[in-house]
This record gives C-alpha cells, sequence and structure tokens, in this order.
C-alpha cells in the first residue's frame, strides 16, 4: 500500500492519508480535459531546487510555491542522464536506447530521431481535441534542407520531419543545444531568418561552439523569448473553447549560463546560481498568468529536468559555498549514478492534486505519455508508449497495492545501463559509464572494480558500498528482469515489440544477454 505525505507549507504539521480507489476513467468531453504544460529545464540539477534540498543555497521561491500547491516526487528519474535520450521519451513514452540512438546525444545538424509514424504525445493530444505547441530547445534532430553539395543547409527552405509533423501545431524553437550551431529559430518548418553571420563564445561560463548564426538568434535572450513566447500562448490559449497542450522545453540552465544583467550576483555563489534563479523567477511569471487567465484549476502544470547537473555549472566554486547540484547523491549529467538521471520533479493541477503532497513513489519522465493517454481516455496500442506509466493514480491518491512501476532502467552517455527495483539498484559497468570519476576511460582504475555494482538506495543513497559479491541472487533477480525489458521491447504489460537496429556496437547488451 502506498501512503502520501500532507504538508502544511506554513505550520509545518503533517499528516498521513489514502482514498479509495477510483473507478477507471471514461473518455472526457472537451470541456472537462485539463490544459497540460510541461516545463523541461535542462541540466538543472536535484539539489538546485530549494525545496528539494533544505541546504542547498540556491533559492528558488516560485517552484517551491508550486511544489506547496501541488505533488512534489523526491524519486523521479529522467529516462537518461543527457538530452536527446530523455527528449525522446518524454515526447514517445519509449526508452531513447531502443530507438537508433544507444549512447550519447544528437548535435544541431542531425537527421530526425522520432520517425513520423510513430505517436507521440502530442498526436495523442491533438487527436483528442487539443491545441498543441513546442517551444524551445528541439534536440531530436530534423531534416535540413541541403544545398546540391548535400552538405551544407538551404536556410531558405522548409525542415521536414518536423515538429508540426509529430503531432505539434505550432513549433518554434532551435535544434540542439543552445551551444550547438547552427544559431537559428525555426517556426512551423522555416527559418525566422537566413543566417549571415558567426559566432563564438569562449567564456568560462558562456560559452558555445563556433557556428553560423542568424541576426534574430541572440543567446542570451533565448531563455526569456521562450517564456515570453509560451507564457504569450497560454494567454492566447485561454481564451479558446479547446484544451491546450504546451511543450516549452528550456535551453537553460544548460551551457551557455547566461543570467540577464538584473539577475547577476543575485544568488551569491556563481553565474549558475543566478541563471537557475532567473529561471525561477520566469518560471513564477508563467504560474501568475495561468492563475490571471482563469484556467488554473483545471490546468496540469508540470515542471522538471531532462537529466542532473552539468559540471559546467563549476561544483567546486558551488561546492565552497556550501551548494551540491546533486544534493546526497552521487555523480552527475552524464553518469548512471544517482546524480546523473534523478530530478527534481513537480505537478500542480488543483482540479485533480490536493496541496502539498510529497511523494516517494518512483516515476520516470517517460510516464507522461500514459498520463495523458489516461487523462482523455485513449487506449495506448501495443506500439505506442511501451515504457510508459499513467502517474494519474498518483495525482488522484489512489490506494495502490505495489509500486506504480514494476522497475525503472537508467542509461548514461556511454550507453551503460542500470535497473531500479524497489530500494535495490543494479549497475551494469564499473564506475560512472559517464563524466565523474571514475569515467570509462580511466582504464587503470576501471580495470580494477567489479564489473557491476549493487546498492540498496534506502540504506546508501550515495551509492557508496557496493553489494555485489554478498547478494548474489538479487543481482542475478535484477539482471534477468533487466534481460526482459531489453527482449521484450517493452516494460509494460503488453505484446511484445521489437527494438530499432542497432546504429553503433552496443556492447552493453551483449554483455547484460551473456
Amino acid at each position: 500500500m502506498i501512503f502520501y505525505k500532507v504538508l502544511s507549507f506554513t505550520t509545518g504539521i503533517s499528516t498521513l492519508f489514502f482514498s479509495d480507489n477510483c473507478s477507471s476513467c471514461d473518455k472526457k468531453n472537451d470541456k472537462e480535459l485539463p490544459n497540460i504544460i510541461y516545463v523541461l529545464a535542462d541540466d538543472l540539477g536535484y539539489g538546485d531546487v530549494s525545496i528539494f534540498n533544505k541546504n542547498g543555497k540556491i533559492m528558488t521561491p516560485n517552484i517551491d510555491r508550486m511544489a506547496s500547491e501541488g505533488i512534489c516526487f523526491t524519486d523521479a528519474h529522467s529516462s537518461s542522464s543527457v538530452s536527446t535520450p530523455t527528449r525522446y521519451g518524454i515526447l514517445t513514452g519509449r526508452y531513447s536506447w531502443r530507438s537508433r540512438l544507444k549512447q550519447s546525444v544528437l548535435d544541431g545538424y542531425s537527421d530526425a530521431l522520432i520517425p513520423e509514424e510513430r505517436t507521440t504525445v502530442a498526436s495523442v493530444l491533438k487527436k483528442h481535441g487539443y491545441y498543441t505547441a513546442f517551444i524551445g530547445k528541439w534536440h531530436l534532430g530534423w531534416g535540413w534542407a541541403r544545398s546540391e553539395d548535400g552538405i551544407s543547409v538551404d536556410f531558405s527552405k522548409p525542415i521536414t520531419n518536423s515538429p508540426n509533423d509529430l503531432g505539434f501545431d505550432y513549433g518554434y524553437g532551435h535544434s540542439g543545444s543552445l551551444d550547438m550551431a547552427p544559431y537559428v529559430y525555426v517556426e512551423n518548418r522555416m527559418a525566422t531568418e537566413i543566417p549571415t553571420d558567426t559566432t563564438e563564445n569562449t567564456g568560462k561560463y558562456s560559452w558555445w561552439r563556433k557556428g553560423i548564426t542568424s541576426r534574430d538568434f541572440v543567446h542570451e535572450d533565448v531563455t526569456p523569448n521562450f517564456f515570453r513566447r509560451g507564457i504569450k500562448l497560454i494567454e492566447q490559449r485561454a481564451q479558446e473553447k479547446n484544451p491546450f497542450f504546451l511543450y516549452l522545453a528550456l535551453p537553460s540552465p544548460h551551457t551557455p549560463i547566461l543570467p540577464l544583467e538584473q539577475w547577476q550576483g543575485k544568488s551569491g555563489l556563481n553565474p549558475y546560481g543566478d541563471f537557475v534563479m532567473m529561471i525561477d523567477d520566469y518560471m513564477g511569471q508563467l504560474l501568475e498568468v495561468v492563475k490571471k487567465a482563469g484556467i488554473e484549476d483545471n490546468t496540469l502544470v508540470i515542471f522538471t529536468s531532462d537529466n542532473g547537473c552539468s559540471p559546467e555549472a563549476q561544483f567546486d566554486e558551488l561546492a565552497e559555498k556550501g551548494h551540491f547540484p546533486s544534493y546526497i547523491y552521487r555523480g552527475h549529467k552524464a553518469d548512471i549514478f544517482e546524480g546523473g538521471h534523478r530530478v527534481p520533479f513537480i505537478a500542480k493541477w488543483p482540479k485533480k492534486i490536493k496541496k502539498g503532497i510529497i511523494s516517494s513513489e518512483v516515476i520516470c519522465t517517460t510516464d507522461l505519455m500514459a498520463t495523458c493517454a489516461e487523462i482523455t481516455g485513449y487506449d495506448l496500442a501495443d506500439n505506442e508508449g511501451e515504457d510508459s506509466y499513467s502517474m494519474m493514480p498518483l495525482f488522484e491518491r489512489r490506494v495502490l497495492n505495489k509500486p506504480l512501476r514494476e522497475a525503472t532502467i537508467h542509461h548514461s552517455i556511454n550507453g551503460s545501463f542500470a535497473i531500479r527495483k524497489g530500494d535495490w539498484k543494479l549497475i551494469m559497468c564499473a564506475g560512472s559509464g559517464g563524466w565523474s570519476f571514475p569515467r570509462p576511460e580511466n582504464k587503470s582504475v576501471i580495470d580494477t572494480l567489479p564489473e557491476i555494482q549493487l546498492y540498496n538506495l534506502a540504506e546508501d543513497p550515495g551509492e557508496r558500498k557496493n553489494l555485489y559479491a554478498t547478494h548474489p541472487e538479487k543481482v542475478e533477480e535484477l539482471r534477468s528482469l533487466l534481460k526482459d525489458n531489453i527482449l521484450n521491447g517493452r516494460s509494460t504489460p503488453g505484446e511484445t515489440q521489437h527494438n530499432d537496429p542497432y546504429e553503433n556496437d552496443w556492447w552493453q547488451v551483449v554483455n547484460i544477454l551473456h
């Protein structure tokens, strides 16, 4: 049975409660369907939001207030410890390593990762009368129009395999991370301006790679621009009859770290801390607009991050002042350790979610698909949302006789796997599988370590005591479950599906299966 802790953020008093099971949802009509706003931060650490880190030095009052008015998940995970794979999972409800991308991320010129025939969150919602909009960092590839040489891009022609071809009525954003060229906005398949300049920044915090840049693309203004456009869209769609879905994918606080002048120095830490505070302020503005528009009660707002904090935040500087972006967890962005994929996750929906709930239930960013399917009464086919579990039972505080997710699979930048079930986590590699020590390339150290790691996160949240030698039965249980989840092409109940063909040497799977 799952219990929920309800906190009073004014008195500190807590109570425990649970409610009766809810009957399965019937298909809703448009007037009952909620608006859905999904805000995805980029490289924001679990410990960078003060509601998740009581000892943190970055103050995020607006995000904290959102948590006090909704549900705060303390054991939420991105489906990968880097950007592209997580974004794939959010929109498809499928682990990205089932696609052709088995490790790393795409770049700004990459072809589309999601084929047009695959169902997305946007296409499901669009079928049910939603106006669907994407604003922000895409980082899932699309088809730039190539010139005759097949290499250079003709920015005067429309892109293909765009957000508009994957269920979004409106799409506005840039192709990769904010430090990846080309630095060009694309709106509904067309570049908003033909790039004529080349820019580069080599600053310690504010660096971006040299690349072609359009004059309307100002790096310092990209995050504010996306928030302005998102807020304007909310105001406009609030006047319409049909519900809307806004996927607001921020490029921040990822590099380049560019807090506006009025935020510089505000955190008392460094520019990264300032940048996080700026994002919090914009979130406050967005939430206020939802309230003023009169749609707050039946609007589901979700705020989370695509993975853990990047070391580009300058961890040594932050630690000197007592701030730890990964909180008590080991590792950071790119890693298989908790700091790589445990993320802040908050949902607010006054009509459905009671105020001030703290949930320790394990959830994953792939779970948006099944959640939206349940909200709309849509039955997912066997080849849709293969790794997605609906969060509605948690939103509605239904009594559960087992965990929401049987298990959750984690994935690092180099393609290393881990599987989590209950308190136990099995890691199928030595070291971090990412950027923290010991890194995969630290061969002299890696070769001295066990090839697998087993941790009890309830007793050892910092993943310091490897128990693989003393719990062989748990190792075998989790290895077998991971193998089944891979070979079945899904981790949810349903007909077996096929993973996409390998694009490179997927050596980790070979190790798991043998």
